[in-house]
């Protein structure tokens, strides 16, 4: 296994939380991290772009003096995500503010990250980009990113189509660095079966949806409470790329989830779903197949210590089985 220096020492539980957008701000991501697991959030998130200047100092602010008032306590860094693409007209003001602050961890989606690599590596700060393809892979790794995060089948948002047991195969025959692996992770076995599988870290979306902290409305959490992996879309109607969305969420837009129009990719849009007035992730939920396992809307410290306690039982049946 191979765990990013930045890592080491500061995780209760290998777990990055996924940037949601719309659902991730300050107060899950300092709660995610207080307890232990990295927490992060999309940068754009954070509207008018002077916002963001506000949430990193709040959040490092928060987390240093949490770290320093409980010093038996693991608290994880943060991490920040960056839409490398041409419709993201914020990207270089918001990698600015990043290295202001120096944020620990960038995650980058879409395209490889070339124009933000070296301006994260100036002040030590790692790089961690999404794929959904051995190529995309490639791509990134050949702009220089230290991490890759295995978007595969079932994945909350923007997924792939691939197994996370082929992916991850496939990726550990050239990559030995650390990899994080999503799709469908929402209890402490999962976390363990990524690792088995080849992972270093699992990527934990949709249930923190499902959580007090989380900027969502209730009926999106209900929805996460009550839905399982039956109920999720998987289309690239609303923004252009495949994404996994919520069954009733496109019912209540007026949409038929069975008889969507395909997208232009070309035109991507990230907010609206040009085909109704209804809005992707504001109207139109994202959410991984993973929900069936979450059953509550619960604060994220009682989540997360469920998730401690399914990883470390599960380590323990397996240990008992090896005997």
């Amino acid at each position: 296994m191979t765990m990013p220096s930045v890592l080491e020492g500061r995780l209760s539980l290998p777990v990055i939380a996924s940037p949601m957008f719309i659902v991730s701000g300050p107060e899950l991501v300092i709660a995610q991290c207080k307890e232990g697991i990295v927490g992060s959030f999309p940068a754009l998130n954070a509207r008018p772009l002077s916002q963001l200047d506000e949430w990193l100092y709040r959040i490092k602010s928060e987390l240093a003096d949490y770290a320093a008032a409980n010093p038996d306590k693991k608290v994880a860094p943060f991490a920040v995500n960056q839409i490398v693409h041409a419709s993201n007209s914020r990207l270089r003001e918001d990698v600015a503010l990043c290295v202001k602050h120096e944020v620990p961890i960038i995650i980058t989606s879409l395209r490889a990250p070339d124009e933000v690599v070296s301006a994260v590596h100036s002040y030590g700060g790692i790089i961690l980009h999404d794929v959904t393809t051995i190529r995309h892979a490639e791509k990134a790794l050949e702009a220089g990113v230290d991490g890759l995060i295995l978007v595969c089948a079932g994945a909350g948002g923007h997924a792939g189509r691939l197994s996370p047991f082929a992916l991850v195969s496939e990726v550990r025959q050239f990559f030995d660095g650390p990899i994080v692996l999503s799709g469908a992770i929402a209890n402490g076995r999962s976390v363990l079966a990524a690792q088995a599988m080849g992972a270093d870290l699992a990527y934990i979306g949709s249930a923190f949806i499902a959580t007090s902290e989380a900027n969502a409305v209730d009926d999106y959490k209900n929805m996460i409470v009550e839905g399982v992996g039956e109920d999720i879309v998987y289309t690239n109607t609303f923004t252009g790329i495949h994404g996994n969305y919520l069954r009733p969420s496109v019912t209540k837009a007026g949409l038929d989830p069975d008889n969507l129009p395909g997208a232009d990719k070309s035109r991507m849009n990230f907010g609206s779903g040009g085909i109704s007035k209804s809005k992707a992730w504001k109207d139109i939920w994202g959410s991984g197949q993973g929900i069936g396992s979450v059953r509550n809307v619960q604060p994220v410290k009682v989540y997360v210590d469920q998730l401690k306690e399914q990883y470390a039982q599960a380590k323990a049946e397996i240990n008992n089985k090896a005997l």
